[in-house]
């Protein structure tokens, strides 16, 4: 037994039909293995049996009481529980039921076998860097958000490019019109970044890659920077075009002209625990399909 994980909270996906099976047999198991459980409100619908002795617990209660978050869902699920947990350094573990699932890499089908062996310590941590972004307009801070996989800039109705100024620790980058820019993580880089054009990360590096969307000219590529790099974007004061900002696809700000989005690394970065023989490489083969034939 490892005593590190013995209170265990359960996060899951909120539309699902096969959940209830899943989360039914996770909380079984966790209760043969004497472990204490905090349920998520996510959780406590698909629960027939009241709550089949987990306690009901709100997310700042599992941030402060929980050795590990079981993360049950898809990789927009994941995301919501890494911004929520990561100051509390909770490590998560996702079981996928969702579709492409990076960051949730158990399978319910080997769900119970492999949760024997990360109770028992036999498991691999992993942990990632995430983004601090600041939407300011003047002096002021509209909203503050992290980010695990990106920050993005993007257009908010009409079908027209913004006009934005970048700079890189105050130095001026370009002026450029496209329809917005992601600024992603290594984590990221196979998310909205991948569909843009932009390259892969390994998730150890220490990098953030830029990838402007749809960009007017052709010359203005993906670019790779430092982690510890202060990127700035600026919606141009004669950009015609609503523009919005986007903190992991989940929450979004109005912009107007002038505003800013300042972008730099967490201090604190998120714990992830996978489990043994965990191969990054063999997920992308997996879910890009590499090497199939046609």
């Amino acid at each position: 037994m490892n005593p590190s994980f013995h209170t265990i909270g359960i996060i899951a996906k909120t539309h699902e039909q096969r959940l209830g099976h899943i989360l039914e047999a996770l909380i079984g198991h966790l209760q043969h293995h004497q472990r204490r459980i905090l349920l998520d409100d996510t959780v406590l619908p698909w629960l027939e049996d009241d709550t089949l002795g987990g306690e009901p617990a709100t997310r700042t209660r599992m941030a402060a009481e929980a050795d590990l978050a079981i993360v049950v869902g898809g990789d927009g699920t994941f995301l919501g529980a890494a911004r929520t947990l990561v100051d509390a350094e909770v490590p998560l573990l996702g079981i996928n039921a969702g579709r492409l699932g990076f960051l949730v890499d158990v399978s319910p089908h080997e769900m119970l076998g492999r949760l024997d062996e990360i109770l028992s310590g036999l498991y691999v941590e992993d942990r990632r860097s995430m983004l601090h972004a600041r939407l300011m307009r003047g002096d002021d801070v509209v909203a503050a958000q992290d980010a695990l996989n990106d920050v993005v800039l993007h257009i908010r109705d009409a079908i027209r490019m913004i006009e934005f100024d970048t700079w890189i620790n105050g130095r001026f980058v370009n002026t450029q019109r496209a329809d917005g820019m992601v600024v992603a993580t290594p984590t990221g880089s196979t998310a909205y970044a991948l569909s843009g054009g932009g390259p892969i990360l390994s998730p150890c590096l220490e990098a953030v890659v830029m990838v402007p969307i749809c960009p007017h000219g052709l010359s203005n590529r993906p670019l790779v920077v430092p982690a510890g790099n202060r990127i700035e974007i600026a919606v141009n004061e004669h950009s015609r075009t609503l523009a919005q900002v986007a903190f992991d696809g989940q929450d979004t700000f109005d912009m107007e002209p002038l505003d800013r989005i300042v972008i730099e690394p967490k201090p604190r970065k998120l714990r992830l625990i996978h489990p043994t023989g965990y191969d990054y490489l063999q997920i992308l083969r997996v879910k890009l399909g590499w090497g199939e034939q046609p």
